[in-house]
């Protein structure tokens, strides 16, 4: 099983709490992480693309550092790691994309790819007037779907002529195209969203669910590998988990106990009101799944808080739900959680000993 890392482009991570670590985001903070990543036998890191915060109190994701400049940098101080980049369709060409993309398997020597982000949050493209109108909720992934066909022959051709409703090339080139089979994500949890990963995409994030839940995400897995037998394609379900882990299940749990009475109710509201903007927004789909109200404070994402022993063996279980090929992890303290996870955490776990042989 995959296990990678869900680096801290943005400031706090991923907890909306004035009482978790308060941090800004920094290309030292993330070139730390990404090592010890690294260091430890992770396979991959991915960096969100986010353009502006939810504020309240702690300014949550008030402060960002672009995704694949930030890339770029990671790849010239890793050797063996799998790195991918975060774009926001709406606001950079995909010919202009394809060409960020070789640069940077240049760079990394062949371990980069690209997490395709559709858009769900208005707010985001409006403040620079590319918000296409509420009409967009409805085709984004028509958008999307034409944007990584662009993507895809430049990548595999080094040319383009492709004429659709949102782009149009005429003999768009590129050179030189990537040496590696260039990998696409996305994170799709609506039916609509899960088609388009099935088809266009080689892997597909999924939530996971609850506390201490680890296989409550098996329905969303089951869904996605629906999707993927329809289209023929092994496309792989990574599952996000948060990660609290102390000496003891009764420490781990006192933090997480703490974080939740700090919950920044500002920022809960304007996560919120993004997230219903979309009315015609399935009940699955990614918005309404980290707007709802049961642990809000981390989107919303599946969590694990106990002792090293514990949520090492909720890790293993989390492998066994079926068409899981790997987990993307996050933490409340990015640096410390690695070192938990890499010391700790990962040598109890059955499912990890292979990897563990492989890099040691």
């Amino acid at each position: 099983m995959d296990i990678g890392v869900f680096i801290p482009i943005g400031n706090n991570g991923w907890l909306i709490s004035t009482a978790s670590p308060q941090y800004m985001p920094t290309f030292e903070l993330n070139k730390q992480i990404v090592q010890k990543a690294e260091r430890y036998g992770l396979d991959f890191a991915l960096s969100m693309i986010k353009l502006r915060g939810f504020g309240g109190k702690s300014e949550f994701w008030d402060h960002n550092l672009e995704s694949f400049t930030l890339m770029a940098g990671l790849a010239a101080v890793t050797t063996r790691i799998q790195l991918y980049a975060s774009v926001a369709v709406l606001t950079i060409p995909p010919a202009i994309v394809a060409r960020m993309a070789s640069t940077i398997d240049s760079i990394s020597g062949g371990r980069f790819g690209i997490n395709i982000v559709s858009g769900w949050a208005k707010d985001e493209y409006e403040q620079m007037g590319l918000w296409p109108g509420e009409k967009y909720f409805g085709i984004r992934y028509d958008y999307s779907t034409e944007y990584v066909t662009v993507l895809r022959d430049l990548w595999e051709k080094g040319s383009s002529d492709f004429k659709g409703t949102y782009f149009q090339m005429t003999d768009c080139k590129l050179s030189p195209q990537p040496k590696a089979d260039m990998k696409i994500v996305c994170a799709g949890q609506s039916p609509r969203g899960m088609e388009f990963g099935a088809t266009y995409c080689n892997y597909n994030f999924t939530l996971g669910k609850g506390v201490n839940t680890p296989t409550a995400h098996a329905p969303l897995n089951e869904a996605m590998g629906q999707a993927a037998a329809k289209t023929g394609r092994d496309v792989g379900n990574y599952v996000l988990m948060m990660v609290i882990a102390d000496e003891t299940d009764e420490a781990a749990m006192a933090k997480w106990r703490h974080y939740n009475e700090g919950a920044d109710m500002g920022a809960l509201a304007w996560m919120s009101g993004q997230a219903n903007s979309d009315p015609n927004a399935p009940e699955g789909g990614t918005a309404k799944a980290i707007s709802a109200p049961e642990g809000a404070i981390n989107f919303n994402m599946g969590t694990l808080v106990g002792s090293y022993a514990s949520v090492a063996r909720m890790l293993d279980e989390c492998a066994t739900v079926v068409a899981t090929k790997g987990i993307m992890l996050t933490f409340d303290d990015f640096l410390i959680g690695l070192e938990q996870f890499g010391q700790r955490i990962q040598p109890l776990m059955k499912t990890r000993q292979e990897k563990l042989k492989a890099v040691a």
